[in-house]
């Protein structure tokens, strides 16, 4: 075995896959709960569909598909953490991106406590940026920095959920 600095590059590419495939994971979870938000059909069911519509496979699915399951399953609990934070906008007024990529991100703090809070306030802030508008970075920033406290102070956490709801990884 050497310590040259060959020896620990040759896990990075295989890391730098997996965090694409994650961000990709989120990106894809955010376009079907965009879409169904604006059809007002929010459910899982149509997932799979909306997959191959897409035209997206790869490692990327399953973790999308967990996202979307585990943030319908959780969406009324998120959205009334949402709606007490977000001072002077109600969930309506926000922008679907917003709303959207908000409850993401809350789905991800408050259910997978092994990701650090810091990596997935910057996934969400990156995809605010790339699929919202110009001040939504700064409004999922600040509102999923208030969830992180939060939680951090014991002061919220979601529901426990039944045994055949989807589990967090």
């Amino acid at each position: 075995m050497t310590d040259g600095p060959d020896a620990s590059s040759s896990t990075r590419p295989g890391r730098r896959n997996a965090h694409r495939a994650r961000s990709k994971g989120r990106e894809l979870a955010l376009k079907y709960l965009y879409s169904a938000d604006l059809k007002r059909q929010i459910g899982a069911e149509d997932f799979d569909a909306f997959v191959v519509h897409q035209g997206e496979r790869g490692p990327m699915v399953p973790f999308a598909r967990e996202l979307v399951l585990g943030t319908l399953a959780d969406q009324d609990a998120i959205d009334d953490l949402l709606s007490g934070l977000a001072a002077n906008w109600s969930l309506h007024r926000m922008a679907a991106v917003d709303r959207n990529v908000l409850r993401l991100g809350c789905y991800e703090l408050l259910r997978h406590s092994g990701l650090p809070p810091g990596v997935v306030i910057n996934e969400a802030v990156e995809i605010a940026k790339k699929f919202g508008t110009k001040d939504s970075a700064a409004f999922v920033n600040g509102l999923l920095d208030r969830v992180r406290k939060k939680r951090d102070a014991g002061e919220f956490r979601l529901p426990d959920r039944p045994p055949d709801a989807p589990q967090e990884s």
